[in-house]
C-alpha cells in the first residue's frame, strides 16, 4: 500500500470540518481534546467555523459548509482535512463542492459513516483516493493505540493504521480498488452523478445501526442495480448494532445470500464504527488472500 499521499510533517496544519450533522455542544470538551492531542503530536488544527449545531442539525447551510471545506483546499498552508462529524446530511454539499480543485490538491480527506458520501464522490469525480478513519479515535477509549498507529502511519509511513486483520468466509482471494464505507450513506449516492464506478472493484461495507430488516433491504437495492454483478469482492467490517444484539441471520449469512456464492468475501472486526477501528483508504487498491494459518 502506497502511503506517501498521508503522510505530514511535524508543524503542518490540518483542517478540522464537520460537512454532516453539527456537532452538538455538548462535544466541546471533547473536541477541545481533540485540539490538544492533535497539537502535542505536532499538528496544528484549524477549525472551520461550521462546526456546531446552530439551527436544527445543521451548523451552517450546504453552501456554507461546502465553501468552508473548499476554503481548506484552496489554503496552500493546510496539509491535511479531517472531518469529525457523523450523521445523515453530508450528501447535500455535494452539489457546491469544486471537485477540479479537489483533484489538484495533495490534501487527502478524512472522514467516516456518513462522510461516506463525500468520500466516494470525491473518488468518483476525481479518482483521488480519500481515508476512512474518524480522527476522534485519537480521543477514545483506545486512544494510546490510535494515536501510536496514526503516528507512526501519519508522520512514519508505516503502515500501523491501515493494517488489519481480517478472515475470507467466501473463497480465498480478491485484488480490486476499495469502494464504500457505511452501507446506508453509500447507497444515498445510488442514481446520482456522485456514485462510484463499480465495475472491478473491492466494496467495502459496515454499519452502525439497523439490524436484519434494514440490512436485507440495503443489500436488496445493491444486488438490483447490478453491484454485485461488477464487483471483485466483498470486504465486511463491523454491523455495530447487529453484533451486540446477536442478531439471526448475520450479516455474513445475509450478505452470502443476496451477493451469491461466486463473490469473494472477507470479514474484519477492525474497520467500523468502533473505538478500536483502523484506517482504510477509499480509491486505493488493495490486495487479500487467505492467510497462512487461517
Amino acid at each position: 500500500m502506497d502511503l506517501g499521499t498521508i503522510t505530514l510533517d511535524k508543524g503542518n496544519r490540518a483542517a478540522i470540518v464537520c460537512c454532516s450533522n453539527g456537532q452538538p455542544q455538548v462535544q466541546k470538551e471533547r473536541l477541545h481534546r481533540l485540539k490538544n492531542t492533535l497539537l502535542h503530536l505536532g499538528l496544528i488544527p484549524v477549525f472551520s467555523e461550521y462546526i456546531y449545531e446552530r439551527d436544527s442539525v445543521f451548523s451552517g447551510t450546504a453552501k456554507e459548509r461546502a465553501e468552508s471545506l473548499m476554503s481548506f483546499y484552496q489554503d496552500v498552508g493546510i496539509k491535511a482535512i479531517f472531518d469529525i462529524s457523523g450523521g445523515d446530511i453530508a450528501n447535500e454539499i455535494l452539489p457546491y463542492l469544486d471537485y477540479e480543485q479537489i483533484g489538484k490538491s495533495e490534501k487527502i480527506f478524512w472522514g467516516y459513516s456518513d462522510l461516506t458520501t463525500v468520500i466516494n464522490a470525491i473518488y468518483a469525480k476525481t479518482g483521488k483516493a480519500s481515508v476512512l478513519y474518524q480522527i476522534k479515535n485519537l480521543t477514545g477509549k483506545d486512544a494510546g493505540m490510535q494515536i501510536s498507529n496514526f503516528t507512526g502511519s501519519v508522520f512514519e509511513g508505516k503502515e500501523d493504521l491501515f493494517s488489519f486483520n481480517y478472515e475470507f468466509v467466501q473463497k480465498s482471494h480478491m485484488h480490486g480498488t476499495v469502494v464504500g464505507g457505511n452501507i446506508r450513506c453509500l447507497l444515498k449516492l445510488a442514481g446520482t452523478p456522485f456514485w462510484p464506478d463499480m465495475k472491478g472493484k473491492i466494496l467495502l461495507l459496515e454499519s452502525r445501526g439497523g439490524t436484519v430488516a434494514q440490512m436485507v433491504t440495503y443489500l436488496n437495492q445493491l444486488k438490483q442495480i447490478g453491484v454485485f454483478g461488477e464487483i471483485r469482492g466483498i470486504l465486511l467490517g463491523t454491523f455495530t448494532r447487529m453484533e451486540e444484539e446477536h442478531c439471526f441471520p448475520d450479516i455474513v449469512e445475509l450478505v452470502k445470500k443476496y451477493a451469491g456464492e461466486q463473490l469473494p468475501i472477507a470479514k474484519t472486526e477492525e474497520i467500523g464504527h468502533g473505538s478500536n477501528s483502523k484506517g482504510i483508504l477509499i480509491g486505493q487498491e488493495i490486495s487479500m488472500k487467505v492467510k497462512f494459518g487461517s
